[in-house]
């Protein structure tokens, strides 16, 4: 089951629609008058949600996600020692401080946890299998919107979430997603 956690958080949060990046350029279409805040939201909310699927992906942090009254600073936890280069990175592509990226950051994740624990399949007695697989169909849908600018998977060692070809639509696309999908399930 897909929770389209991106489309979600923006709508809830009340942030402005993001868009996809075109795989030609690596980023958004943008002219000067692009307001700062549709380039933080680009930047805060795939960002902070690959940090999310990168965490939930371990026994630990699928665990983290079923405890209901469970609520540590999420940016600390899923960003870990990559924290303070994350922040810098997305703060120099959004031009906004790093206290108020980071502000964000939380509201993002406290807002996808949330989005996680309501979902019947995530509670205190629910298989961590279970979360980790919710997470990983989520991949795709938060890739298409990662600036390749902010090099987040290669902070994050993983250079795949960097590819152009996630930012890619189609038919033949779409088959290899799936596929990729099939194989990067987690177990």
């Amino acid at each position: 089951m897909s929770l389209n956690l991106l489309q979600n958080i923006q709508e809830n949060l009340g942030y402005p629609p993001l868009q996809k990046i075109d795989p030609n350029l690596q980023d958004i279409a943008t002219d000067p008058t692009t307001p700062n805040e549709n380039r933080l939201a680009q930047a805060a909310i795939p960002s902070a949600l690959l940090a999310l699927y990168k965490y939930i992906k371990t026994d630990e942090g699928a665990d983290a996600v079923k405890r209901e009254n469970y609520s540590p600073n999420w940016v600390d936890l899923v960003f870990a020692d990559v924290k303070e280069e994350a922040v810098n990175r997305i703060a120099a592509y959004a031009h906004y401080q790093n206290n108020i990226v980071e502000e964000h950051l939380a509201t993002v994740l406290n807002e996808a946890v949330r989005l996680f624990r309501e979902q019947k399949a995530v509670n205190a007695e629910a298989n961590t299998d279970n979360v980790e697989q919710m997470i990983a169909t989520e991949r795709n849908n938060i890739l298409p919107y990662l600036p390749a600018s902010l090099n987040m998977g290669e902070l994050f060692g993983d250079t795949t979430v960097d590819d152009k070809t996630n930012k890619m639509e189609g038919p033949i696309s779409s088959l290899m997603h799936k596929i990729e999908s099939a194989f990067s399930n987690p177990k």
